[in-house]
């Protein structure tokens, strides 16, 4: 800042001097909000002077008052001049997003200024008119020479990505040379743009790489400041791996960049978009917090109008899976009315009705819209067939299909159609598809390899439904375009059989003989190959014991001998077998079922409260001491137990307590530890 010239005499002048005095050095030592105070001092006294407002505007922008810069510069348009002020005020409007104006301010300047050219290159960027702020740049590389030469390519690098990326452009190669990861990053989003992945994947490495020795040589920079700095790189890392299938490390990857909680409100937006569409469907609520990230303040100045436009849609798309329907629609009507001719809106409501089960209305819908759009009419009438034959209308589905003119002669389309045809049984149409797409081969593509496909397909298809004529003509228009083709004609004779044996045998003629068409082939090499399922084994040095025996196993075939069969144990040849050996015993005439154990009879009958004599060897409560689990039958804890019986009102039962222990036991099983 420079002091205002001209200052009064006196004891008036002497402090206006030293006010001036102050902001000067204010204003080289970075104390703005100091300086600003000694300016406003000035203005008390001279409330007119343009040197004082001027200096007051730089030290509003500097202390981050965008707004109340611009307010001065509006109340003072009189004093301070466009010529004056163009780059303060353009700058004023570039930082609060008013775009439009900053660009309208900077080409009413009548002097075109280094800084304004250099605002004017970023102007063009947010407004994403790529191919103007690529000349811009251009212009001011090849026209400056300063220090931050570094900064104007690394520019230029990020407008050649975005064209890339969002104009689907080649970029040319500028011969950038990458010493920052600033480049390194910008190269690799333009390989992004390209396809070209694993390149891409070796750029980021390379540009983590440089922005870790760069944050290293910074001594006040701390780890969290590297994490934040790479956290962008990691992220774009993170959009490869997903673009390549890994949707696994790249949902991890974006995971641990949300945890970092960066300040950039534009890559988080992004990163919890594409979270959601790795979701889709599934995991509806993690979906449900992370969209709350899209809708961050600041987002929208942020993010290019492609990747606002994405959001939109998924969230459109996320109230759809939410079963969200008054949302989804209100969504997606607000996107239609921002891109009428954009196919993704009226898809999703199109999607959204078949949700409620309202098919007829959604392809009303399509219909409309493409009735509305013609160019775009190819997708929707493929949404629209889609739709119809999940209806079960093959039919209505294959008439929709055959409206859309630009494809009927595609062999994806063709084989579609007859496909839907031959499962409606209507063979007709199917003969029809086929000859409408070889008509069109023959007007415009005669000499395509696909128009002769189809006449052979259509000829095979034919002879598959009995339309043999047909096919013989289809055969021949074969034969004639490739007299050589041994393939056709033996077809042509094989149709020719069934109709006319007489033109058969006289179009046999034309086939090569047997001796042309032997093939010279190595059986040797053939069988000793890679993949063949029989391999000769070597044969060695024969004896002549051993090659007698060789000659003698191709005269004499061996005769195997049949096993006798094993007999069993208690076998009498003299006893007649049981002739329902073979059957289950419970399938035998003379089963009578197993014989019930006397004890078991007993068990279970009389009156209620009744015993009986072997009731009271059964019982374990009359016995004197009883063992904690149950004896085995026959054993010696069994025989005691029946010469110590005690009356049961003077004994205790030893089984209760182990009976109600066992309860305890079991409550706790299913409750909390108390341990």
């Amino acid at each position: 800042m420079a002091a205002a010239a001209g200052a009064g005499a006196g004891a008036g002048g002497a402090a206006a001097a030293a006010l001036w005095s102050e902001v000067n050095r204010c204003g080289q030592n970075g104390d703005f909000a100091r300086a600003l105070k000694s300016v406003n001092k000035i203005l008390q006294v001279s409330k007119d002077d343009v040197t004082a407002l001027h200096c007051k505007v730089v030290c509003l922008i500097h202390n981050g008052s965008f707004k109340e810069a611009l307010s001065v510069i509006n109340t003072h348009s009189k004093i301070l001049s466009s010529d004056v002020i163009a780059f303060e005020k353009a700058y004023c409007e570039y930082r609060l997003n008013r775009i439009e104006s900053a660009l309208k301010t900077i080409q009413s300047a009548s002097q075109q200024t280094d800084k304004l050219k250099e605002l004017y290159g970023q102007v063009l960027y947010k407004l994403e008119r790529y191919d103007d702020c690529l000349v811009a740049y251009r212009d001011l590389i090849r026209n400056s020479q300063d220090e931050y030469e570094e900064e104007r390519k690394t520019n230029l690098s990020a407008v050649v990505a975005a064209q890339s990326t969002w104009e689907r452009v080649m970029p040319e190669d500028l011969g950038l040379r990458e010493t920052t990861y600033e480049l390194c990053y910008n190269s690799a989003c333009a390989l992004i743009g390209q396809g070209k992945l694993n390149e891409a994947m070796k750029k980021l490495r390379k540009a983590e790489e440089l922005c870790r020795q760069s944050l290293s040589e910074d001594t006040d920079a701390t780890e969290e400041d590297t994490e934040a700095e790479l956290a962008i790189i990691h992220g774009q890392m993170a959009y490869i791996m997903q673009l390549q299938g890994r949707t696994e490390d790249a949902l991890q990857l974006y995971n641990q960049i949300i945890k970092l909680k960066p300040a950039d409100v534009g890559l988080l937006a992004v990163i919890a978009n594409n979270i959601i569409t790795i979701n889709k469907d599934q995991n509806v609520f993690d979906s449900k917090k992370k969209v709350k990230l899209t809708n961050a303040e600041g987002v929208e100045h942020k993010l290019s109008k492609k990747q606002l436009q994405a959001i939109e849609f998924n969230k459109a798309l996320l109230a759809m899976y939410t079963n969200q329907a008054d949302q989804c629609r209100k969504l997606s009507a607000s996107l239609q009315s921002q891109s009428p001719e954009h196919l993704l809106p009226v898809l999703i409501q199109a999607a959204q009705l078949c949700r409620e089960k309202q098919h007829a209305k959604a392809i009303g819908l399509l219909q409309d819209f493409a009735e509305q759009h013609p160019a775009n009419a190819a997708e929707i009438k493929l949404t629209m067939a889609q739709l119809k034959i999940a209806q079960g209308s093959v039919t209505k589905a294959c008439m929709i299909l055959r409206s859309i003119e630009e494809l009927q002669h595609k062999p994806g389309m063709v084989s579609a159609l007859v496909t839907m045809y031959s499962h409606e049984e209507d063979i007709d149409s199917a003969i029809e598809v086929f000859t409408q797409a070889i008509q069109w081969y023959q007007q415009f593509q005669p000499e395509s390899p696909v128009h002769l496909s189809l006449i052979r397909e259509a000829a095979n298809f034919k002879l598959k439904h009995g339309r043999k004529k047909e096919a013989i003509s289809d055969l021949e228009e074969l034969w004639k375009q490739n007299p050589k083709d041994v393939h056709t004609l033996a077809q042509l004779i094989s149709a020719y059989s069934l109709v006319d044996p007489e033109k058969a045998k006289v179009l046999s003629k034309h086939l090569p003989s047997s001796d042309t068409m032997s093939l010279k082939v190595d059986v040797d090499a053939l069988e000793n190959s890679h993949g063949a399922t029989y391999v000769r084994k070597k044969a060695g040095k024969l004896t002549g014991d051993n090659q007698q025996k060789e000659q003698g196993q191709g005269e004499v075939k061996k005769k195997k001998k049949k096993k006798k069969g094993k007999l069993p144990k208690n076998y009498d040849p003299k006893v007649t077998p049981d002739p329902e050996r073979w059957l289950p015993m419970r399938e035998r005439s003379y089963y009578r079922g197993r014989k019930k154990g006397k004890k078991k009879d007993q068990v279970g009958k009389g009156t209620q409260g009744s015993t009986t004599a072997g009731s009271s060897e059964l019982d374990a409560s009359r016995t004197a001491s009883s063992p904690p689990t149950s004896p085995r039958p026959g054993s010696a804890a069994a025989v005691s137990a029946a010469s110590n019986v005690i009356p049961p009102r003077h004994q205790k039962p030893a089984g209760a307590p182990a009976t109600k222990k066992k309860q305890q036991q079991k409550k706790k099983k299913g409750g909390k530890s108390g341990w």
